[in-house]
């Protein structure tokens, strides 16, 4: 496990080979027509305390008359904070965004007055790998399993009410967090209050209300997009803190459909990929065509001339955009 999340992680390009785009295929994510916008689309939502993940994900879905919707992460009910949500086509990039790393704010209440030192040197004997098993109240199996906190900021407390933040591995349960805190205090502790600041590439300044996208709907109504637009933003948003291949126009409709990603076919691609990575591999006009898992590291990729780099996860793009060339 890296010691540091994936948004502070830089990565440099490196080119392989050179090869210019043919224009008449594909389009940059932010030029397609507003149907493939949408098609293609996600959306980041402040969620409020209340609904469920898997409501505020339906009243989209009815919202914008859709046939699949889906979200990235699930947040209880009472809940607050960012909220991916992907639509139509653009759901098969979900699993970029659960495996990708969180950030929350916490009000954790302790069940006795305790001193602010003793709640600082705890919260510290948290942070790296943890042993966790998931809360009654959860959507996985309650089986033992490691989590990785990077980093817990500790921010006041008045003796029975502490706030901090947390940068933690995808599926840390917080709850359970404050739960094992008290344990370890003594007098026991319970989580307060939460809310979800960051959900991978995503932060609370990049949200959007239910009722800006109602009101964009209206707008669309009346024939003006641009704030629809300005809302739903390219899928390829979802994956960008994965590392990055792109590839010749000649070898896009191959992994469209399904082929190995071959030493040839790439054109550039980021630092720091390890084998069996989660990668996403790009056209030149950064169209998301699939995600892959790396069979060669950087190093190994500029090395070679020959052999496969990556094989498919998930296919992204639809057959049929770029020519079939083999």
């Amino acid at each position: 496990m890296n010691k540091r999340p994936a948004w502070e992680i830089t990565r440099d390009i490196r080119v392989k080979a050179e090869e210019e785009t043919n224009p008449e295929y594909g389009c940059p994510p932010n030029e397609r027509p507003m149907s493939q916008h949408i098609q293609f689309g996600m959306l980041v939502v402040d969620k409020t305390s209340g609904p469920t993940s898997h409501e505020v994900a339906a009243w989209i879905k009815k919202l914008l008359d859709l046939d699949k919707v889906g979200h990235g992460g699930t947040l209880d009910p009472k809940v607050t904070g960012v909220l991916p949500v992907t639509l139509q086509d653009s759901t098969k990039i979900v699993q970029a965004l659960l495996d990708s790393g969180k950030e929350y704010i916490c009000v954790m209440r302790t069940h006795d007055d305790v001193s602010e030192e003793t709640v600082r040197k705890t919260l510290d004997l948290f942070t790296g790998e943890i042993y966790q098993r998931p809360p009654l109240r959860s959507s996985v199996s309650r089986r033992l399993r490691t989590r990785y906190i990077y980093d817990i900021d500790y921010l006041e407390g008045d003796g029975r009410n502490w706030l901090f933040k947390v940068a933690c591995q995808s599926g840390t349960y917080i709850r359970k967090l404050c739960f094992d805190v008290g344990e370890v205090i003594g007098c026991g502790a319970h989580m307060q209050e939460l809310r979800r600041t960051r959900s991978g590439p995503f932060t609370e300044k990049e949200m959007y209300s239910l009722y800006d996208l109602s009101e964009a709907v209206d707008l669309r109504e009346e024939g003006d997009d641009s704030k629809l637009r300005e809302i739903i933003r390219p899928f390829e948003d979802a994956a960008q803190l994965l590392p990055k291949i792109w590839i010749r126009d000649s070898a896009v409709e191959a992994v469209c459909n399904g082929a190995q990603l071959a030493i040839p076919g790439i054109l550039r691609y980021e630092s720091g990929i390890q084998v069996n990575d989660l990668i996403i591999v790009m056209t030149q006009k950064e169209e998301a065509v699939a995600l892959m898992r790396a069979d060669m590291s950087s190093g190994k990729i500029q090395s070679e001339d020959h052999g496969i780099a990556a094989t498919i996860e998930r296919v992204m793009m639809p057959s049929g955009i770029y020519p079939k060339l083999w």
